[in-house]
């Protein structure tokens, strides 16, 4: 019997030497749980949760420290009894001829060599050296990660459907994740003061702004008159196109004279510091709700994947049911 795999990207964390080195002098080894015959050690868990565990103390402090960290480890021993436990099921039906090649390994180590590394196989050593890792050992733990990844896929029938009723029933009832804005298509001209040009409060800018401002007003095209007077290099070249934007885009001033536009009209000259703004509205969209036929898709991606999710915890369900797990930590 041949276990089929397929290849699941796996990063490598790097952490700073020092960080490291703190990491490991502060571990006093010992059993956090023990899974049938296997023990997890709680320097597993603080393996685990290292990185994270060290960005939550940067943010809280005191009890609610307390009470996060203790639900960052619940939940990480949670993951490794899981995985102890998948793992052990494999064991079972290695003895019955399941295997993963070793050539699956060495292509993931190849591709993280490549991918984290630019191909330089000697500063990947290096750094798993600075963690305290050999590349053995290192390919005993992707080895296990594709075990875990794999296991939990075959276990998943494929054959999920999802009814029309339930797509209906969530998109009714997640209407609000499908809810669009109002919305403009803007183009802007923006005129800014230059130290050796004109000075603020003399006519200079503001009176240029007026007079392209009538311009526009007496029908000349807004895209040609952006490209030849704009200060804004972004947008400059296109027209002082903005595309399709949201309220927020823009600061409160500008916001509130841009929605207020009507398609087709020229705004009047605004004034923010040392710049001066002249916006058309080239179009309006109000408010709405993308249509059920847009998202059928998207929602039956989502559902199909919920499924999947429940298929494997009712899997993993089974398989703490029968196993003997005693959490010590």
């Amino acid at each position: 019997m041949r276990f089929v795999v397929t290849l699941f990207a796996v990063t490598l964390v790097l952490q700073p030497l020092a960080s490291l080195r703190a990491q490991r002098a502060e571990v006093v080894d010992g059993i956090a749980a023990v899974v049938n015959s296997d023990v997890i050690t709680i320097s597993q868990v603080r393996e685990l949760i290292g990185a994270r565990e060290r960005s939550l103390r940067e943010v809280y402090s005191g009890n609610d420290l307390a009470e996060k960290v203790k639900e960052m480890r619940l939940a990480a021993l949670k993951d490794l009894v899981d995985r102890q436990l998948i793992i052990q099921e494999f064991r079972k039906m290695s003895e019955k001829g399941a295997s993963i090649p070793d050539y699956v390994v060495d292509d993931r180590i190849a591709s993280i060599i490549r991918e984290e590394f630019g191909g330089d196989r000697s500063a990947f050593v290096r750094t798993l050296q600075a963690q305290g890792y050999t590349v053995t050992r290192f390919k005993e733990i992707e080895r296990e990660k594709i075990v875990v990844q794999a296991m939990r896929q075959s276990k998943v029938n494929e054959n999920f459907v999802v009814s029309p009723t339930q797509i209906q029933a969530f998109y009714n009832k997640n209407k609000a994740a499908y809810s669009l804005p109002e919305q403009i298509k803007l183009r802007m001209i923006v005129l800014r003061e230059k130290a050796d040009g004109d000075v603020p409060g003399t006519g200079g800018k503001e009176q240029i702004a007026d007079e392209i401002r009538q311009k526009l007003v007496e029908g000349a095209e807004f895209d040609r008159m952006a490209q030849m007077y704009s200060d804004d290099e972004g947008t400059r070249d296109t027209g002082g196109d903005w595309g399709w934007i949201e309220r927020g885009t823009l600061n409160e001033q500008l916001t509130s004279v841009a929605f207020a536009l009507k398609p087709g009209q020229v705004g009047p000259a605004v004034r923010i510091g040392d710049s001066f703004y002249i916006m058309l509205v080239e179009a309006k969209k109000g408010a709405s709700i993308k249509p059920i036929a847009e998202v059928r898709d998207e929602i039956e991606r989502n559902l199909t994947q919920q499924e999947r999710l429940k298929a494997q915890q009712r899997w993993l369900d089974t398989l703490r049911a029968k196993a003997y797990i005693k959490i010590l930590s």
